[in-house]
């Protein structure tokens, strides 16, 4: 038996985002819908979170999120180290959104916060002057805050995924449509792929401008990133083929192999009475 995520919020007191991060964090497990659509929480699931020692106070504080100023404070650091870690990827954000001034607000748990604090190991960035590596990425530009966030997203992404085609399909959205379409020649396949896109509905309409803010976000630009998830990509599609190839419309036959087949015998038919090669077919060019 499962329960719609809306119910389960509900009956686990949370809000809707707290609901949503809950489960991309991996504190809520849920299952596919039976007839497709948004996934769904088995009742078990639901029982094991309430009947937690520390219920409901324990999942809220796993959940609870902080922008710089709140999260500068639980560290005890001022507002321009905390952005400083931040940029040079010493903090990961767990989500983010964009305001109506479309600016980009990046939130952290405030869980993680107090852990890295509280770390001896993180005295030095925490007072005094920041070490080496620190200073070396911020006055070269970085801002690692988008790569960690698609870090974990990806883990989130390929958490969620049930084979090497589901798999494939979550590393495709982090990859920039060139790039795809450079690693998957086959339209077909391509087609498969974005059908098992993750319903990523939590950025609004697709047109819309913060979505388009969103999207550059989404689309992974640092080189090393963008190797690994080429890799991944490449691994998953060589396990979905032997598993199972794309589907592809019935009769249909790739034009390398069209290319084998032998030419027909020559004939006095007029050549507007001759049926259209395979490649014409295909292509809509004439022959």
């Amino acid at each position: 038996m499962t329960r719609p995520q809306s119910s389960a919020a509900r009956e686990l007191g949370l809000k809707r985002g707290e609901f949503d991060l809950a489960v991309r964090l991996g504190r809520i497990r849920t299952v596919p819908a039976p007839g497709g659509g948004r996934r769904r929480v088995p009742r078990e699931e639901i029982d094991r979170i309430r009947e937690a020692e520390g219920f409901p106070n324990t999942l809220l504080e796993q959940v609870r999120v902080v922008g710089t100023t709140e999260g500068a404070e639980l560290m005890d650091i001022p507002s321009t180290r905390f952005t400083r870690l931040a940029r040079a990827g010493m903090l990961t954000p767990a989500k983010f959104y964009v305001n109506r001034y479309r600016t980009v607000v990046w939130l952290y748990l405030a869980q993680e916060l107090r852990e890295f604090a509280g770390a001896e190991v993180n005295g030095p960035l925490l007072t005094g002057r920041a070490p080496d590596r620190v200073r070396a990425r911020l006055q070269a530009g970085a801002d690692l805050r988008p790569k960690n966030w698609r870090a974990r997203h990806a883990g989130y992404l390929l958490g969620q995924a049930d084979g090497p085609w589901e798999r494939a399909a979550a590393v495709a959205t982090l990859l920039d449509p060139a790039q795809l379409a450079e690693l998957v020649v086959s339209p077909y396949e391509r087609a498969h792929l974005q059908r098992l896109r993750p319903d990523e509905f939590w950025y609004g309409a697709p047109e819309s401008p913060n979505a388009a803010i969103v999207q550059r976000i989404l689309t992974a630009d640092d080189p090393d990133e963008i190797s690994w998830l080429r890799g991944n990509l490449l691994l998953n599609l060589e396990e979905a083929r032997a598993r199972r190839p794309a589907p592809r419309p019935t009769g249909h036959m790739e034009p390398a192999a069209a290319s084998l087949e032998p030419l027909p015998e020559p004939t006095a038919e007029p050549l507007e009475a001759r049926p259209r090669s395979l490649w014409s077919r295909l292509t809509g060019r004439g022959n």
